[in-house]
Formats: C-alpha cells, sequence, structure tokens
C-alpha cells in the first residue's frame, strides 16, 4: 500500500510530464488527478489505524541501494505515526489543489506540464517523509527544492516569475549546504545514515566533543544546528525566510500546495523526526525556540501592512511555521505536528480562497481595490470565513472551537509550561495571535465587506473594455502571470463599478473550499487527544521514535485559567482594531500611518531584509562575477589560451599565405637560397 502511495503520483507525473502530446490535456489531468486521489485514499486508513491505536510501524525495503565500504544503505520507506500524520496531510492537500486547478487553470494552454509538476512536487515530498535514512530525505529534500523552483517559475515568460524561481532555489542552497554538512557530519559521529540507529545512539552522544573549524566543540549541539540551519531554509526561517513572499508570483494553485502543507513543513517534520538528536543539545533546542519565536514575530508584524492579498497569507504561513518551529524548541514535539496538521487544512483553504477570490475579481490581487464582495460570491467568502475563525484561533477554553484554536493554544500553553524561554516564546506567541487576528480579520473586511472599489482597478477596466470588443489573447495573457480571463458581466450595477460584477468560482474549485472548510472546522477538535494529551499521545506517538513529553504536555493542560484565555483575548482585542480600522473608522489606518510613517515604512519594506542582503551579498557577488568574467575569463583565459591560440594560428597562416605565392620564380628563388646556405654551412664545418 506504502509503495502506491508514494509511487503513483511519479507514474503519473512522468506518463503526464513526458506524454502530454500522445495522450491529451484532458487525460493528463484525469490520470495525475486520480493517482492524487488515490494515494489519499490509501493514506488516511493508515492515519486512522494509528489514530485508533491499531496501526504499528514497519519499514518496507524498496531496493539495495548504496554500499560504499562503510556507507550502506536502502531505498526504504517507513511507515509510523509521524509519517502517517504527513501522508494525509500531503496527499489531501495535493489532492484537492489537483481538483482545484482544473478550474483555476483552465485557460492556460500547459495544463499537462503544470499538473505533472504538481505530481511531481508531490511525490518527492512522499519520498522526504517516509525516508528511514538521511540520504533518502535528502534526495526527497531536493526533489522538493526541483519542483518548487519548476512550479513557482511556471509562467517563465513573465521576468518576476523567474526572478521569484532562481531566488528560492539560490535562498534554499544556502540551507541545504547546513543540511549536507549535518548529514556527514552526523555520518561522520555515527558511522551511519539510518535514522533509526542514529536516533539510539543519540543519548550516549551527549557530551561528547568534535573538531569543528579549528575549535573543539560539543558534538550534537554541532550537528543539530546543522541540520536546522537546513529546516530554516526550506520552512523558511528568519534570516532564509526572503524566498517565501517572493513565491507568490506562482500560480495560486502553487502556492496553496508549497506554503500550506508541503515543502515549509518540511523543515518541521525533519526537527521532530530527529527529535531525539535535538534533546541532547539545551544549546540547539534555545536556538530552534529563539528563530522560531523570532520569526513568528516578524512574519506577523509585516503581515499587517501588506496590500497584495496573497503575500497577506504567506507572511501568515511564516508566522504559523515559527509558531511549530518553538513549540518543537521547548521539546513539545506532538503539539509542533498538531499545528502542521491543522494549519494544512486552514491554510490551504485561505490560499485556495484567495485563488477564488482572484478568479472573481479577474486576478486583480490588491486588496485596496476589492471590497463588498460577500453578496457576489458567498461559497468563497464563508470558506474564507471558516479558514480566518481557525487561523485567528477563535474558541472557548474547555469548550470547543476551530482547528487552530486547539492546535496554537497547545502551543502557547506548552510554552508557558516548559518555563525559561518558553516563557519568553509564550509572550512573543501571545503578541503574534494579536497581529495574527487584525491581519486576518483585516483581508476579511478589506475583501468581502464595505463598498466595492472596483472601479479603481486597472485589471477590472482592462476586462470590461476587452468585454466591449477590443480583446486580447487569453493563453498568452494567462501564460505572463497569475490570471484568467472570464466573463464581465454588464449592466446597471449601481455600485460605480463600470458594470463588472463579479460571480462565483467553478464547481471543480468550490469543493476543495467546501472539504478544506470541514478540516478547518474540526480537524482540532476529532484529534487534539492523540496529539497533544498525555496518556492518549503516549500511545499514539509509540513507535515513532518521536522525543514525546508525556510530562510537559500533561503541565500544559495545568496551567492558570489565566494563560488559557489570554489568547482568545487578544484574538477578540485583534478582531475589534481590524473591525474599528476598515469598518467603523475607514480613515484610522491613514492617519496611524501618517503619524508612524518610519514605523510603517520599515513594516512594509520587510524590515529591509531584501535591500541589506542585496547590499551585503548580492551586489558583492555581482561585482566578483564581472571580475572574473571580464579580468580572468576574458583578460587572461581567453586572451592567452583559446583566443591566444587562434590569434597565432590566424598570423601564421597569413605569414604561410605569402610565403606559398605559386610562382615558380619565387620557389626557385627559395630553393637557390637553401641551397647557398647548405653550401655555406658544409664548407664552415668540412673545409
Amino acid at each position: 500500500m506504502i509503495q502506491a502511495i508514494v509511487f503513483l503520483p511519479l507514474l503519473a507525473a512522468l506518463i503526464a510530464g513526458l506524454g502530454q502530446r500522445v495522450i491529451g490535456t484532458t487525460a493528463s489531468k484525469i490520470l495525475t488527478t486520480g493517482a492524487l486521489f488515490t494515494s489519499c485514499a490509501l493514506s488516511w486508513p493508515i492515519f486512522l489505524s494509528f489514530v485508533m491505536g491499531s496501526g504499528e510501524a514497519e519499514v518496507v525495503t524498496v531496493l539495495h541501494w548504496v554500499s560504499s565500504g562503510a556507507l550502506q544503505f536502502n531505498w526504504e520507506l517507513r511507515v509510523d505515526t509521524l509519517t502517517a500524520v504527513m501522508l494525509v496531510v500531503i496527499t489531501t492537500v495535493s489532492a484537492l489543489v489537483h481538483l482545484y486547478s482544473w478550474g483555476y487553470m483552465e485557460e492556460d494552454p500547459d495544463q499537462p506540464r503544470f499538473f505533472a509538476y504538481l505530481s511531481l512536487f508531490t511525490f518527492a515530498m512522499l519520498m522526504l517523509v517516509t525516508a528511514n535514512n538521511l540520504v533518502q530525505m535528502f534526495f526527497g529534500w531536493e526533489g522538493v527544492g526541483l519542483a518548487s523552483y519548476l512550479l513557482i517559475g511556471f509562467w517563465y515568460k513573465k521576468p518576476s516569475a523567474n526572478a521569484a524561481a532562481i531566488k528560492a532555489f539560490v535562498v534554499n542552497r544556502v540551507g541545504d549546504l547546513g543540511f549536507m554538512l549535518g548529514i556527514f557530519g552526523t555520518f561522520l559521529v555515527f558511522g551511519t545514515v539510518s535514522i533509526p540507529e542514529i536516533l539510539a545512539a543519540a543519548p550516549g552522544m551527549a557530551g561528547s566533543t568534535i573538531t569543528f573549524m579549528g575549535m573543539r566543540l560539543d558534538t550534537m549541539t554541532i550537528l543539530c544546528l546543522l541540520l536546522f540551519i537546513g529546516a530554516m531554509g526550506k520552512s523558511a526561517q528568519l534570516g532564509l525566510h526572503t524566498w517565501l513572499p517572493d513565491a507568490m508570483e506562482g500560480p495560486t494553485p502553487v502556492s496553496a500546495l508549497i506554503h500550506a502543507a508541503t515543502m515549509v513543513t518540511a523543515g518541521v517534520f525533519m526537527v521532530c523526526r530527529l527529535s531525539p538528536m535535538f534533546e541532547t543539545s539545551e544549546v540547539a533546542l534555545g536556538v530552534v525556540t529563539f528563530v522560531g519565536a523570532a520569526t513568528c514575530l516578524f512574519a506577523a508584524t509585516v503581515g499587517t501592512t501588506q496590500w497584495d492579498i496573497k503575500r497577506v497569507i504567506a507572511y501568515s504561513t511564516c508566522s504559523q511555521l515559527g509558531y511549530m518551529f518553538f513549540a518543537a524548541g521547548v521539546g513539545a514535539y506532538g503539539a509542533a505536528m498538531f499545528h502542521l496538521f491543522t494549519h494544512a487544512f486552514f491554510k490551504a483553504l485561505l490560499f485556495l480562497g484567495a485563488g477564488s477570490v482572484i478568479h472573481a475579481m479577474h486576478h486583480e490581487q490588491d486588496m485596496r481595490y476589492y471590497g463588498g464582495l460577500r453578496k457576489h460570491i458567498p461559497i468563497t467568502f464563508w470558506a474564507m470565513m471558516m479558514g480566518t475563525l481557525a487561523i485567528t484561533g477563535v474558541g472557548i477554553a474547555g469548550v470547543a472551537g476551530f482547528a487552530g484554536f486547539h492546535s496554537k493554544d497547545g502551543i502557547l500553553e506548552a510554552a508557558f509550561a516548559a518555563g525559561g524561554g518558553g516563557v519568553i516564546a509564550f509572550w512573543v506567541g501571545i503578541f503574534a495571535a494579536l497581529l495574527t487576528s487584525f491581519y486576518s480579520w483585516r483581508l476579511v473586511f478589506l475583501t468581502f465587506y464595505g463598498k466595492p472599489r472596483w472601479e479603481q482597478s486597472e485589471h477590472i477596466q482592462h476586462a470590461v473594455h476587452d468585454d466591449h470588443g477590443h480583446g486580447h489573447d487569453d493563453h498568452a495573457h494567462a501564460a505572463q502571470g497569475d490570471h484568467h480571463h472570464h466573463d464581465a458581466h454588464h449592466g446597471a450595477s449601481g455600485d460605480g463599478t463600470a458594470g463588472y460584477h463579479p460571480h462565483e468560482s467553478p464547481v471543480s474549485m468550490l469543493i476543495p473550499l467546501v472539504l478544506l472548510s470541514i478540516g478547518a472546522v474540526f480537524a482540532g477538535y476529532a484529534f487534539k487527544y492523540q496529539f497533544i494529551y498525555p496518556e492518549q499521545g503516549l500511545a499514539f506517538w509509540n513507535g515513532s521514535m518521536l522525543a514525546y513529553d508525556a510530562e510537559l504536555m500533561h503541565h500544559s493542560h495545568q496551567v492558570d485559567t489565566w494563560v488559557k484565555w489570554t489568547p482568545f483575548t487578544v484574538m477578540a482585542i485583534g478582531l475589534f482594531l481590524a473591525w474599528n480600522s476598515y469598518i467603523r473608522n475607514t480613515t484610522l489606518p491613514a492617519r496611524f500611518v501618517a503619524q508612524f510613517k518610519l514605523l510603517h515604512q520599515f513594516l512594509y519594506n520587510k524590515w529591509y531584509f531584501d535591500e541589506l542582503y542585496n547590499v551585503l551579498f548580492v551586489k558583492p557577488a555581482f561585482w566578483i562575477g564581472r571580475f572574473f568574467w571580464k579580468k580572468g575569463d576574458e583578460g587572461t583565459i581567453d586572451r592567452f589560451g583559446p583566443d591566444g591560440a587562434a590569434a597565432l594560428v590566424a598570423g601564421g597562416t597569413r605569414l604561410a599565405v605569402r610565403l606559398q605565392s605559386g610562382y615558380v620564380y619565387g620557389y626557385a628563388f627559395v630553393m637557390l637560397l637553401g641551397l647557398v646556405g647548405l653550401a655555406s654551412w658544409a664548407m664552415v664545418n668540412f673545409l
């Protein structure tokens, strides 16, 4: 069964990608979507068996892979609780994204390639989470990096999409260097890349030292920090986060797939999979906690100022990943995985809902040009409401709540119970929760409430202009960006929108929204006991190698009442602030920006990380590149190498041409000179 789950997406990707001209567009879409729904249908029984307590960890050998001296390992698929959680997350979101793309990418002329990339991405992620050794994990790790590059740059005729794809690829290479060094060091220390063997031996290495960069340092701290650098790149943590918002240049289904359930959660999964290693180093756990909390705060502050609907949700993803990491840093790995699980449903819902809004607004992504859409696209509105209620953590302690309420509050309570740095992370998380509520409800109010502001949008004006008969090439337009042409309805709308009337998305896009809404509402309550309650959690995680701390989770449920009610309180404050600013008193945001102009610019420009990196890394890299190009390549290698040799040959050729005149008297003269020279030499040497 596990072989089918993993390899069906690969088979579908190969057939759709290589055989699209033979089988056609529709068959490619049916094949890839069918393969993902089949993998999804096979994944849920595995997950539910672990939920019910009847599942058992197993390892399935696919083939013997490498045997080189001490380095020996097989290609194996590991199935345990941790894998089962990731299987349902990946296959469910990917299957629904495939279905959603039927409607969203309908006008794109290159759909088979798109669906093949989606399936290839899913296969690589499945390879990562089923890995039983570090090399196989790295194979999947790099596979999702490649597939994300292809998907982000899918519209390769769009310069910004190409730049975003390259940026994602390069930034992730920085993190991957740390990951590779961590794998090399782990093999050096443990003599194996087998994850079970490494985790079994890890406690025995606590306190040992190793020479690194000429210094004797704690072995496990160095290994864990190197591995965590890889996680920082893949999961867009502070410092290596700059690629994530730019990845919005890809089609919206790509955003949902990459930022909801797959690529960006790979780092969290890796830290949880190797949690027994991290448990041997307090320093490494402290770094994970600090970086996670800092990322949580940074992304939340930036999200409050953005106008692009997809970028707001992208920074929200970055912030939620911070929650997962500082949960892992304080030892609450079950809570980290729980938030990963619930986050997949409501974040995919928010991204796909945003895509539905963009579809209705003729590829307009600026929320300043929305307003009043709840009457025109009611299903999308209610789906986005469910996602917003989930991500902001709406619920009543001890009673009920949406998915994010159970998982995010579980993280905050565990952080507080952990004490020390966990308390600091708790307060950072509380402030981030306030900001999350504000920017999430800000998105809802700007998009679905208030008066329509569509007449200010060039995209809407262009749509109406085209519908009057001027037209444009839909296919070429779709290839240039996140664009879809659909009918503009005319008539006296009475709302100053130049006659444009947004309409609901097709059924293929609405079905995923409805199904993900169910997950956003019930996923937290349905599975909270298995993930974060001590006794059930011990049984659920048994055999997964996860360092589940039942004592910490027990204490997390015993925290003071004010700790449990604080997240709800700040959520309500954020909701009120957003309502007061964008519904009741719409002039307030402009006055705030005018009053705190420097702060707003700092946040709107993303803390100037891109500008800083441009000065520190990009410009010096270009200068070094130009120097070696002009002085090294052209000025030295070409000059004295191929160009110099070519010049020497050309000069010799010209000389030879002059000597080979073709006249007999010229040759006779040369012969005479030769005879005179020979005679002179003989006279000197023999007479």
